[in-house]
């Protein structure tokens, strides 16, 4: 605890920076994607209304089916561009400039939500959501560079599991903002944006008050002082002489290599088998069942006999105990490592949703049996924030030095959103073909990826790039490795004789 209270102390400054780049950044992904659940019959009404008043007849529903479609998914192309440009813009821009310019694109969609229905066009939501797609795109993979850039190694686990956190704070706050005592109604819907324009408001203001990422003024601006005034403000005023000279060696390092595109990633046979445990771990978090467990969700609850107008409430609960199970998640990660969260968690998951699955199976045969399925749901929740969704996030940023980190997360954007999209797209018929039968799917996916990571996948907790590099190395160059290893035998073998 006395270590935890001075390291609040000394690393104030970046702490603070975590908190600003979280409200502005991942904190609006996770508003964003549950925000327009309450209003959406509101919204569809409205595209009714416009429709009518435009064309003079009803809209049918294949069109409206469409329209309704493009606004939902529109937001995950934005992402995907804004995820695919951000190498670009942060190299150009820096990392600093690129997100505060950033921050105008949320403040737009809030202004666009507000206006829609007073102009009487649905076209400006479907615009706005594309705005913030690019904005939430952009904004993740700006803030896990900033994190990654900015934060000494004994804190860059909790600090990259602040990112998750801030994501299920914006999911919690989208659903109570949802409710109809707030801006769940058909009056107040337009305004639903206007938390996340605050919080927007809030970085811009204070965004200017940090320095530009200590790596990025050394190593690209080639400023010494300015990154030794950036490590005080962030980390303490103390002497930095040895971080300062870990950078130039870094720096030394990366000219050799020279700058990274992702076409130089894709090629580079140094960083393949962290790609493939990049890739593996963010298709396995999408594929872990949880987007399935918000699905039944309400079936579950309401075989619970919970009353259909209170199960909104309940729903926030599950929010709120995925809020404190990513708090857990920051709180472990340094003591317990990212691997052991990683495939714990996914053991964990896979038994729940086996569980759950006969709850749900046996759902009419017992009184009781639908309690033991909210318990479930509840469980699963609580072991998806604790473990996977923080420690992944943070195993895929640690992987990977400066150089090729930029590549890699857009590569990682492309295969999360376009995954994202595809699996939203197959899911209502893989649910409809498979019921609540489709968890073993999940389970299925778990434990084949655990299995996996576990002979591939290094813990990453309080080691050097370097030092990670050379676990990666071993699948990386396997026939050198190998050859290397068939020579120190064959040397073995000559001094003993």
């Amino acid at each position: 605890m006395a270590n935890i209270s001075a390291d609040l102390v000394q690393y104030r400054g970046l702490f603070f920076m975590a908190f600003i780049m979280g409200i502005g950044s991942t904190f609006q992904y996770g508003y964003q994607i549950s925000v327009l659940n309450s209003p959406s019959p509101f919204i569809k009404q409205f595209i009714n209304e416009s429709w009518m008043r435009r064309h003079e007849t009803t809209i049918t529903q294949g069109t409206h089916t469409l329209i309704w479609s493009l606004t939902v998914s529109v937001f995950s192309i934005g992402c995907l561009i804004g995820s695919v440009s951000s190498g670009y813009l942060s190299g150009k821009l820096g990392k600093k400039k690129c997100m505060l310019y950033n921050t105008f694109l949320p403040l737009i969609n809030t202004v666009l939500m507000g206006l829609s229905q007073t102009v009487g066009l649905f076209e400006l939501i479907i615009v706005g959501r594309f705005l913030c797609g690019i904005y939430v795109g952009l904004g993740l993979n700006i803030h896990a560079q900033y994190i990654g850039e900015s934060a000494p190694r004994k804190l860059l686990g909790f600090l990259n599991c602040l990112a998750p956190m801030f994501v299920t704070l914006g999911k919690l706050c989208g659903q109570i903002v949802g409710i109809r005592e707030l801006f769940g109604t058909e009056l107040m819907w337009p305004y639903i944006l206007v938390p996340s324009g605050i919080t927007s408001l809030v970085q811009l203001i204070t965004l200017p008050l940090f320095p530009e990422t200590p790596h990025y003024l050394l190593q690209v601006k080639g400023d010494k002082e300015a990154c030794l005034k950036a490590l005080k403000q962030l980390w303490g005023d103390r002497d930095h002489q040895a971080e300062i000279e870990e950078m130039i060696e870094q720096q030394r390092a990366q000219k050799k290599t020279g700058n990274m595109g992702i076409l130089e990633l894709l090629k580079d046979p140094s960083h393949r088998w962290q790609l493939y445990s990049m890739i593996g771990l963010i298709l396995t978090m999408q594929l872990s069942g949880a987007n399935a467990i918000y699905f039944y969700s309400y079936d579950v609850f309401r075989a619970a006999k919970f009353p259909p107008d209170k199960i909104s409430y309940v729903s926030i609960g599950v929010g709120a105990f995925e809020f404190v199970s990513a708090m857990v998640c920051s709180l472990l990660i340094e003591h317990f490592g990212r691997k052991f969260l990683m495939l714990g968690g996914f053991s964990l998951m896979s038994l729940i949703l086996g569980l759950l699955t006969v709850t749900l199976s046996l759902q009419d045969s017992y009184l009781w049996m639908p309690y033991c399925s909210v318990a479930l749901v509840f469980s699963f929740i609580f072991v998806f924030g604790a473990g996977p969704a923080g420690s992944i996030f943070t195993t895929c940023v640690e992987i990977f030095a400066q150089a090729p980190r930029v590549p890699a997360l857009a590569v990682s954007g492309v295969f999360s959103w376009v995954g994202l999209y595809i699996l939203g797209m197959i899911f209502p018929y893989l649910v409809g073909t498979l019921g609540h039968f489709c968890f073993l799917l999940f389970i299925a996916v778990m434990l084949i990826s655990s299995t996996l990571a576990f002979f591939i996948v290094p813990e990453t907790k309080g080691k050097s790039i370097a030092q990670i590099s050379q676990e990666f190395n071993k699948f990386n160059f396997r026939r050198q490795h190998r050859k290397n290893l068939c020579e120190d035998k064959e040397y073995v073998l000559s001094t003993r004789l």
